[in-house]
């Protein structure tokens, strides 16, 4: 959540448990005891969500494990490069879904940007000691010019002084998570 307030500017991040089910029951051991120890802090905690929840903004933060993460973040990519091809195929189909799609080029536009992984270009690495963007595997040239912009940008802002910061009074409770 550190992150969260410092670099998205939200001040009360709402965090969700990534699971299978609403219910603190459900999940495998990891995610159940992670639930039991997110509900017990200072967190903004709102409970287990569902990955059909995970673009939906009931959460500001998503808490699931590395593995978990990564399978959501490349179905999301597969998602998005077949609903393109859908809609190429079903656009071109008749003259008037033709029209149709170049009346609706600057949304088209607008919606490729919001979902372009390349557009953000990476993610920082938290908890090294250092400022890390990781990216995609197959990051494009325009990937990389964006995830060093990014990097750039977390520097001027201090990124890893100010989360190292606004950490340090938390230090009692994560040591007690351990």
């Amino acid at each position: 959540t550190v992150y969260a307030r410092t670099m998205l500017a939200i001040e009360t991040p709402r965090v969700g448990l990534l699971s299978i089910g609403e219910e603190s029951t459900k999940g495998n051991d990891l995610t159940r005891d992670a639930h039991r120890l997110l509900s017990g802090g200072p967190l903004c905690f709102i409970g287990n969500i569902e990955a059909r929840d995970v673009y939906s903004g009931v959460a500001d933060v998503i808490v699931c494990d590395g593995f978990t993460g990564n399978v959501a973040l490349k179905v999301s990519e597969g998602l998005v490069e077949v609903v393109e091809e859908l809609l190429r195929e079903e656009l071109g189909r008749t003259f008037t879904t033709q029209l149709g799609f170049l009346l609706s080029q600057r949304a088209f536009r607008r919606f490729r940007r919001r979902v372009d992984y390349s557009e953000y270009g990476g993610a920082p690495l938290l908890g090294v000691a250092g400022l890390t963007m990781v990216g995609h595997g197959r990051s494009s040239v325009k990937a990389v010019r964006n995830a060093l912009a990014l990097t750039y940008r977390f520097a001027r802002a201090e990124f890893v002084d100010t989360i190292a910061a606004r950490l340090a009074p938390e230090a009692p409770l994560l040591e007690r998570a351990q």
